[in-house]
């Protein structure tokens, strides 16, 4: 089947969503089905992966954000010569997914990747909290009942959306992740290049250095676990915009000398960073379903992570590791148990290991193709008018 992906961003920007976009390409390729990608940015030849389209947009600054409001014709073209689509964001992307496939009867799915309402909070304080909810309440009902499928990455954000109002039907398929780099990582990297020293015991996170990852918790809490283990050292992954107020609180902390910022590095090289470390912690109380976790667990490394949607959906409380509630005390307590104990290391990673298997990108890439295949047999939904309908099969031929 010929697949259509419609994201806001792609690659080069990094995040879990450019991420599992391109691993679940590659593997419904590896299927046999044809998959292009529709996004906003320069357009041109795409050197390292065929079959991705872009429209350009209005940069926003050094973001790797592109805004656009329309797609270009030929691209949009071939957009419409697409079986499904399937579309990964949905302001931008999710309006024109409507706008271009809805009328012409092309199946839409749609997968909620983000946590708009902690995000709004966190980059919109202008504001305030219920506004924005009162928008997510209107728009996020209404958008999911014109596509023909929701997708959730986890129980815990079928709840979330179930709590805004979505009353569409909505399937749970977790995001896959390719696990092979992370069980055979090849030679781990030199625990000194992370800053470790013999004898240390080394705590990983990789991802984005936002706010809305709640990093300043990690390092307060870290501090705390340090007076027990003061042979704990924290290694920070990734790039963004809270860095220099991270190296500042870390100072101020007194542990600037625990915390190693390595920051962005090739997504190759994730693996054996993983492999040099001991366990894995993340606070983050925004994820749907965190692919750098499920990394460390392919990995064999135990996680601490916050009670809440997306982690707790993922860590079995006690089995592969801990889950806290969002109280420093109570963290950094189960996160000194853990650095303290080095059989309880061992046995959570062995198990974390052997759980990360059930997102293998084949497994659920293989369930999102069955759900594809299962809306293309399925009756087609008419949910415009036929004025409507001619209306916009006009425009398409005047645009």
């Amino acid at each position: 089947m010929r697949i259509g992906m419609m994201l806001d961003m792609y690659k080069p920007h990094i995040s879990g969503v450019t991420n599992y976009v391109s691993l679940n390409k590659r593997a419904l390729e590896a299927a046999g089905h044809e998959v292009s990608v529709f996004t906003f940015g320069v357009p041109g030849p795409e050197p390292d992966e065929p079959g991705v389209y872009r429209t350009t947009g209005i940069p926003l600054a050094e973001s790797g954000y592109y805004l656009g409001f329309r797609y270009r014709r030929a691209m949009r073209l071939h957009l419409q010569q697409m079986d499904i689509v399937h579309v990964h964001h949905p302001f931008l992307s999710g309006g024109l997914a409507l706008r271009y496939c809805r009328h012409r009867r092309i199946p839409i799915v749609f997968t909620n990747h983000t946590r708009y309402d902690l995000y709004a909070r966190v980059y919109l304080p202008m504001i305030p909290d219920p506004l924005s909810r009162t928008f997510l309440q209107s728009y996020m009902p209404s958008f999911c009942r014109e596509v023909d499928l929701v997708i959730a990455p986890s129980r815990g954000v079928f709840g979330v959306l179930r709590d805004l109002g979505v009353d569409a039907p909505i399937e749970v398929v977790p995001n896959g992740v390719d696990l092979a780099p992370f069980r055979e990582p090849g030679e781990p990297l030199s625990r000194a290049e992370l800053g470790l020293r013999p004898g240390d015991l080394g705590l990983i996170y990789v991802g984005r250095l936002g706010a809305e990852k709640n990093l300043t918790f990690l390092l307060r809490t870290l501090a705390g676990v340090r007076a027990a283990a003061p042979n704990v050292r924290l290694v920070l992954v990734g790039r963004g915009p809270e860095t220099d107020n991270l190296r500042g609180l870390a100072q101020g902390l007194g542990i600037g000398e625990s915390v190693h910022f390595v920051g962005a590095v090739p997504y190759r090289e994730v693996p054996r960073l993983m492999a040099a470390c001991d366990a894995f912690v993340t606070a983050s109380v925004s994820e749907v379903h965190p692919l750098s976790l499920i990394e460390a667990m392919a990995s064999g490394l135990p996680v601490v992570g916050i009670d809440a949607p997306g982690v707790a959906d993922t860590i079995s409380d006690g089995v592969d590791g801990f889950l806290a509630p969002y109280d420093a005390a109570a963290f950094s307590a189960k996160l000194t148990r853990l650095v303290m104990d080095d059989e309880l290391r061992r046995r959570m990673g062995a198990a974390a290991r052997a759980k990360s298997q059930d997102f293998d990108i084949r497994r659920t890439s293989a369930q999102v193709e069955a759900h594809y295949q299962a809306l293309l047999e399925g009756p087609r939904v008419e949910r415009r008018t036929r004025w409507d309908t001619s209306w916009r099969l006009l425009l398409d031929r005047l645009t």
